[in-house]
C-alpha cells in the first residue's frame, strides 16, 4: 500500500513513463484506421452493462394432436377390472364377464358401448365423453365422474347412482329396477334425464328430468333450500 501511495503522490510526474502516442496512430485523425477496426461481436449470451441477461427460448410443447396415444386396455387386476383409452369403437362392444365381488374402473374412453354381464360389486366411471354403458345389476353403486354425454341402461337392480360434474345423461331403469328403485346423488350436473318404463302396454316411456335450480331462503333466522319446479 505504501508503493501505491507514493506513486499517487508523483502527481503529474506519474505519467512521464507513457509513449506519447504519434499523429498518425490517432483514429480521429485518420478515419481510414477507424473503418479497418475490427471489434468483436458480443455472443448472445454477453450482454451490455445493466441489461439483463438473455433467456434461452422454452421449448414448443408438442399439440396433443401430435402426442402419441395410449392403445386401449382391458384386463382384470386382481378383483378389479380396468378398462381405459378406447376411443371410437363404433358398434363393437366392449364385453366385461364379472362376479359378484369385482369392481370396474372406466377412464379416459370417448364414444363406447360397454355391456357389463353378470352382476358385479361397484363401478366407478372418470373422465369419459359419450360413454355407454349396460349393466345386469350392482351390489352397492355407480360412481360417474366428469363425464358429458353419458348414457346408462341397467336391466336388474342397482341402489345407488352418484353423478358429479355430468353434463347430459341418459338413465334407463327397467321394469326390475323400479321394484326397487335406485337412490340418484347428483352434483354440479346439467340435462340429466331418468327414462322409466311404461305402467301398461298401451303406454310410453316416461322422461323425467332431474332438478337443477334450487331457491335458498332465511326463515326464523334458518336457511332454507327447495326445489324449484318449472311449469309445463
Amino acid at each position: 500500500m505504501n508503493a501505491i501511495f507514493d506513486q499517487l503522490n508523483q502527481g503529474s510526474a506519474i505519467t512521464a513513463g507513457l509513449r506519447k502516442v504519434d499523429k498518425s496512430e490517432m483514429t480521429h485523425k485518420n478515419p481510414s484506421l477507424k473503418a479497418g477496426a475490427t471489434v468483436p461481436q458480443r455472443t448472445g449470451s454477453q450482454t451490455s452493462l445493466g441489461s439483463t441477461r438473455s433467456k434461452s427460448p422454452m421449448p414448443a410443447k408438442k399439440p396433443d394432436s401430435l402426442k402419441g396415444k395410449k392403445p386401449g386396455k382391458k384386463e382384470l387386476d386382481g378383483n378389479k377390472w380396468i378398462i381405459e383409452n378406447f376411443e371410437n369403437t363404433g358398434t363393437d362392444i366392449i364385453e366385461i364377464p364379472v362376479e359378484l365381488n369385482h369392481s370396474i374402473l372406466i377412464s379416459k374412453c370417448s364414444k363406447c358401448v360397454i355391456q357389463v354381464k353378470g352382476k358385479a360389486n361397484a363401478i366407478s366411471i372418470d373422465n369419459c365423453t359419450g360413454l355407454s354403458i349396460l349393466i345386469e345389476s350392482l351390489v352397492s353403486s355407480i360412481d360417474v365422474i366428469k363425464s358429458p354425454k353419458f348414457a346408462l341402461q341397467v336391466d336388474g337392480i342397482i341402489p345407488t347412482i352418484l353423478l358429479d360434474q355430468v353434463d347430459g345423461a341418459q338413465i334407463y331403469l327397467q321394469e326390475k329396477s323400479m321394484k326397487t328403485p335406485p337412490e340418484v346423488f347428483t352434483s354440479k350436473c346439467s340435462s340429466i334425464n331418468i327414462v322409466t318404463p311404461p305402467k301398461t302396454d298401451d303406454d310410453d316411456s316416461k322422461e323425467t328430468p332431474l332438478p337443477e335450480q334450487l331457491r335458498s331462503y332465511f326463515s326464523n333466522g334458518r336457511l332454507l333450500t327447495e326445489i324449484v319446479e318449472h311449469a309445463g
